[in-house]
């Protein structure tokens, strides 16, 4: 990847956008194009965390597995991400794998190196900081989701959070932009895969969501909100 196509991205990233041309070309030297194939780990769990990742095209599925090997989903980040968020402020291991759901063009930058810039440009720190609090508060929400809803409506609130994250606005609801298998959903909230095999297969019979010829998912977001109240 050229340089020039190297920054063309990272300005586009949340946290570097309105960097100066000259706090931008700090970015840039730090950082390293890498290519990945689908089904390729970026990182795993329990890896030495040395690196911060930027996504340039393609998607990437964060997930942790428990000691008899149990999958959970944290995310699945898509162009324009960084990951892990944790990476600045803890030594240590990565908590969770990083898997490349298909072929992808990744920015990878050190850690140690991107220290050094965050000190030198506390604008970007102050950046930095503003993304992870809006992933604190979202973390918060999907801990009330857990607590405080049952299962149907975990999963409707599951399916109204995918539309925010991993969809695409259209003329009626949103289109999930992701392929997601039901055992992927039920792996996201800590629920079977045939009670999320029933409450979609209920929410299609109610026109609450369809799915088009490519294999996406049409979401009604309004009609799966009322169903909430």
């Amino acid at each position: 990847m050229h340089i020039s196509q190297i920054k063309q991205q990272l300005s586009e990233v949340p946290i570097f956008k309105e960097l100066s041309a000259q706090e931008l070309d700090t970015i840039v030297e730090i950082a390293q194009p890498r290519f990945y194939k689908n089904k390729m780990y970026a990182f795993m769990q329990g890896d030495t965390l040395d690196r911060v990742f930027f996504i340039n095209s393609g998607k990437v599925k964060i997930y942790k597995t428990d000691s008899s090997g149990r999958e959970q989903i944290v995310s699945v980040l898509e162009t324009g991400e960084m990951f892990p968020h944790a990476g600045f402020f803890r030594k240590g291991v990565y908590p969770a794998h990083a898997e490349v759901m298909e072929d992808s063009q990744l920015i990878v930058i050190p850690i140690s190196k991107f220290e050094e810039v965050l000190v030198a440009y506390p604008l970007l720190s102050i950046k930095l900081f503003k993304v992870l609090g809006e992933k604190i508060v979202d973390l918060q929400a999907r801990l009330e989701e857990q607590i405080l809803h049952n299962t149907y409506e975990q999963i409707i609130m599951l399916l109204l959070r995918l539309c925010k994250t991993n969809g695409e606005k259209m003329k009626h609801g949103f289109k999930l932009t992701t392929h997601f298998t039901n055992k992927e959903f039920a792996n996201m909230i800590g629920t079977s895969r045939e009670t999320v095999s029933r409450t979609i297969n209920y929410l299609k019979k109610k026109d609450y969501l369809s799915v088009d010829d490519d294999g996406c998912y049409l979401i009604d977001h309004e009609k799966l909100h009322q169903e909430l109240f």
